[in-house]
């Protein structure tokens, strides 16, 4: 009897399997759009060593070699299109496949695919989970979602890896589906801010691309922000501000230099730093920012006064500055940066998705306040 009931299971199991496998289908064609066809947003100058690089390629004789080197991170870099495609997905070429402990690969070296919905929001569709099949050529490749609606044209962004390089990067979509670079109203090419920075402001540690604070803030302000934070660096090198100074149509400059900065370094490099951006560019908004106050500081006596004193460095060559000249330079104090539980890092230090939230909506309405005459909605 037991084994009549196992030969009568096996028949319904293989009468349920055998169609499944009989009606499989294969995959539908891809067409692949190199990203250079499309828009690509975020970036402060075109001539980079590679297309999804952030600093000047003259620069590199210049600065640093680690600063050179984490510059080659794509982070805020982006690609905007429309496409009436009924799939979308994505081919990038990884420029290290490069593993950090604190931080999700998702983060550090995926992609984010937003839609914009309705008529004012966007709003994240899928992450695409960074597998590399092949260690020599760093090639990921994946599907964000299907089953589209194909009777329209539909606006999309994709986020380029916050810790890791890109050397190609292509948008996947049916064979015979229509792709264009979108509406340039949407993240308007016609306003864009340059944030200065340190790992932080870099994108360390979304847990995926689009949680990074400047591209939260690019899509809330609807402008373009050209991300420049570097990971152990934003120590206010002259020849930064010098590049920074000579980037075409920048409307405003965002400066967060602190947390890797010394005592010293605060009280000696900042006044000539930002004279160089004012005195280059009288006409552009400089917004300082102070370094935050890390959640154990609280509790280790050293750091409880060691960090503060950093941030009264910084602030008085702000007001060395401003009694020079009042117009154009604003400063923004670290209350709340990280949020008021001190609860939105992953170390202490380096900011969460829910950190990053709170530094955008600290910044935001100071920022949106000074660009009130040039900010566009979509």
């Amino acid at each position: 009897m037991k084994k009549f009931f196992c030969l009568a299971l096996m028949a319904v199991v293989a009468a349920v399997c055998l169609p499944a496998f009989a009606d499989e289908q294969p995959e539908k064609p891809w067409k692949y759009v190199d990203a250079q066809q499309l828009r690509v947003i975020n970036k402060g100058w075109d001539n980079t060593l590679r297309p999804y690089t952030r600093i000047p390629a003259y620069l590199a004789d210049s600065v640093r070699p680690e600063l050179w080197e984490r510059s080659q991170c794509s982070s805020g870099i982006a690609v905007r299109f429309a496409t009436n495609s009924s799939r979308i997905g994505i081919r990038y070429q990884l420029l290290w496949n490069t593993h950090m402990l604190h931080m999700a690969d998702t983060g550090l070296k995926g992609t984010d695919l937003y839609v914009f919905e309705g008529d004012s929001t966007w709003r994240h569709v899928n992450t695409n989970r960074p597998r590399v099949n092949n260690t020599d050529d760093k090639i990921c490749e994946s599907t964000y979602v299907s089953n589209l609606d194909t009777a329209r044209m539909t606006e999309y962004m994709v986020y380029l890896p916050l810790y890791d390089g890109v050397n190609s990067v292509e948008i996947k979509v049916d064979e015979n589906a229509e792709i264009t670079p979108g509406n340039t109203g949407l993240i308007d090419a016609g306003v864009k801010i340059m944030a200065y920075g340190t790992s932080i402001l870099q994108g360390g540690c979304a847990s995926r691309t689009g949680m990074a604070a400047t591209n939260i803030l690019s899509r809330e302000l609807n402008c373009e922000i050209v991300n420049i934070g570097i990971s152990g660096e934003g120590k206010m090198d002259q020849c930064m501000a010098r590049a920074m100074a000579q980037a075409p149509d920048i409307d405003l400059y965002l400066i967060d230099p602190v947390p890797n900065c010394t005592e010293m370094m605060c009280d000696t490099l900042t006044y000539d730093f930002i004279k160089i951006l004012r005195e280059a560019r009288p006409e552009v908004p400089i917004v300082m920012l102070e370094g935050p106050i890390y959640p154990y500081a609280r509790y280790d006596s050293f750091f409880g006064r060691y960090l503060p004193a950093k941030n009264a460095a910084f602030r008085r060559n702000y007001e060395r500055l401003i009694a020079e000249n009042p117009e154009n330079l604003y400063y923004v104090d670290s209350v709340n940066l990280d949020g008021v539980e001190d609860d939105g890092t992953v170390d202490g230090i380096h900011l969460t998705d829910l950190g990053f939230r709170h530094y955008a909506d600290k910044l935001e309405p100071i920022l949106r306040r000074i660009l009130a005459d040039k900010l566009t909605r979509p």
